[in-house]
């Protein structure tokens, strides 16, 4: 009876270890492309939730299309006859931020549907210039800018967006002449929980890594190309708060493919150039795509749409539109991808 039960055990795990089917990975090779918005506009960042994105844009704009029916909402402030450009914007549960480049700086404060406005923090001076805009909950958030002194430019709130400290630099790590950030797509900072990784170009291609949001600060090197105005990381995400990736490159030489990918598996402290000579050149957004493991990785730029399923080892061209600024995830399979006069939605399959 023993041997008999041990037996039929022996089958009964073999049969149902091979009807036990091992899922493959679900790797894209194709895209289908919506478009939600179309007219003459530049933007460069954007919010998404389930139901809407939030853009902000050049010539004094800010608004948000409907991601169920397509309507759209547009205002234009108004302030002192100035041509304001916005690539800078960031959303708790109640409010939108959006943080204009040069001076003067102004970050509005808006109601989620646009119609309440508030001008939060301003900023007067030749130098300038705000680049990157997140909060870490619905309390406290960060902005990053170009230096004015030596240290790059750094607001802090704590109070839902009320009211913005710029930390000193005697509180701050140095950068070298020459060092800033790129206002390219609003991924120059990175947030995931307590944990903010801070990007940088010109000069120097570094990473400055906060464990405490923003209350002390370590810098890394990176081998990102770097030494001239126009080169650097341009763009950066973070799958977890072990596994990072950085882009850009060379904005006036935007083929060139090399020194341009490099990825982290230790938060940020050591990257490793990736994908060289492959793949796309200059970049301006990169993102993980979720439930991916940190192995998928999507890219837009003046290349176009680029994804790699191997941390950013491989890379496969799913669109040449090279007129997309930057792009956000909604689910694992469905983004929102913005640039030149469009908004448009973007289904991997």
């Amino acid at each position: 009876m023993k041997k008999g039960f041990v037996l039929l055990l022996f089958f009964i795990l073999l049969f149902s270890c091979k009807a036990i089917k091992v899922s493959e990975p679900k790797f894209f090779t194709n895209v289908k492309i919506d478009t939600l918005l179309r007219e003459k506009i530049s933007i460069r960042p954007i919010a998404v939730s389930s139901d809407k994105v939030w853009y902000a844009a050049d010539k004094n704009r800010v608004g948000f299309v409907s991601l169920i029916d397509s309507n759209k909402f547009e205002r234009t402030i108004n302030k002192d006859s100035l041509r304001l450009e916005f690539r800078s914007i960031a959303q708790t549960n109640n409010s939108i931020f959006i943080l204009n480049v040069g001076n003067p700086a102004f970050l509005y404060k808006f109601s989620k549907n646009l119609i309440e406005k508030s001008i939060v923090y301003e900023e007067h001076n030749e130098k300038v210039f705000y680049d990157s805009l997140q909060f870490w909950n619905d309390k406290e958030g960060i902005a990053i800018g170009d230096p004015i002194e030596n240290c790059l430019s750094l607001l802090i709130t704590r109070d839902e967006g009320l009211t913005w400290t710029k930390i000193q630099c005697d509180n701050l790590p140095k950068v070298v002449e020459g060092e800033a950030a790129f206002a390219a797509s609003n991924t120059n900072i990175v947030i995931k929980g307590n944990s903010t990784w801070i990007v940088s170009g010109g000069k120097k291609s570094r990473v400055f890594y906060s464990p405490n949001k923003g209350n002390s600060w370590n810098v890394y090197d990176t081998p990102i190309i770097h030494g001239e105005a126009m080169t650097g990381i341009f763009t950066a995400d973070f799958y977890d708060d072990k596994i990072g990736f950085i882009a850009g490159g060379n904005y006036e030489k935007k083929s060139q493919n090399f020194q341009n990918k490099a990825l982290t598996i230790d938060g940020g402290k050591t990257w490793k150039l990736v994908g060289e000579n492959i793949g796309f050149g200059y970049a301006s957004c990169v993102q993980f795509v979720p439930n991916s493991s940190g192995e998928q990785i999507v890219s837009v730029g003046t290349s176009g749409l680029f994804y790699s399923k191997d941390k950013g080892t491989t890379w496969k061209q799913l669109s040449s539109d090279n007129s997309l600024i930057t792009i956000r995830f909604i689910d694992n399979k469905t983004a929102i991808a913005a640039g030149k006069d469009k908004i448009i939605r973007i289904i991997f399959f």
